[in-house]
């Protein structure tokens, strides 16, 4: 009998749809983060552009890495004081914003201006997962997210020069 052994890629989606995140998720992230520079955005050009950055080997990464964190402090597996800053998303913690970084970074400087906007707002599926509600800890995964569709919309935007505010 051949066991299948998931890809980093599996692997890392897999953990996103067990943590409640899906492709359409982070699509309506990108929408919302791009919708006002492409009037005729669709949530399907979101999508594709949501699926170029999860093929990235530093996402993949990110995300397991992220996630495993998440998952010990919920364990309470963590030594102190990190479990108490982990558990409680510490603002001043910032190192599950570095770790997001390494996505930002992919697609260009724009990626941190996306960035730091959509974790300020947290729209969407970044609500919930910022709620600190119930039992699950999101310290890592919700910049995570926001960073994947802060890259997402950094990826159309280059798709896309014409809709630059240079050339009007």
């Amino acid at each position: 009998m051949v066991i299948h052994k998931q890809t980093l890629e599996e692997k890392a989606r897999a953990l996103l749809k067990e943590r409640g995140v899906t492709v359409e998720d982070i699509a309506n992230l990108v929408l919302y983060l791009q919708k006002p520079y492409i009037e005729t955005l669709e949530l399907s050009t979101c999508i594709h552009h949501v699926e170029g950055v999860l093929k990235k080997r530093e996402v993949h990464n990110a995300i397991l890495t992220g996630v495993q964190l998440d998952l010990l402090a919920e364990e309470n597996k963590l030594m102190e004081p990190l479990q108490e800053i982990v558990a409680k998303d510490e603002g001043l913690y910032g190192i599950d914003e570095i770790l997001a970084f390494s996505i930002v970074n992919l697609y260009g400087s724009i990626g941190f201006t996306n960035y730091g906007y959509i974790d300020k707002v947290k729209p969407g599926i970044l609500a919930m997962l910022n709620s600190h509600e119930g039992p699950h800890v999101h310290t890592f995964l919700d910049d995570i997210v926001g960073a994947i569709a802060a890259a997402a919309a950094s990826r159309l935007a280059h798709d896309n020069p014409q809709y630059s505010d240079i050339t009007k």
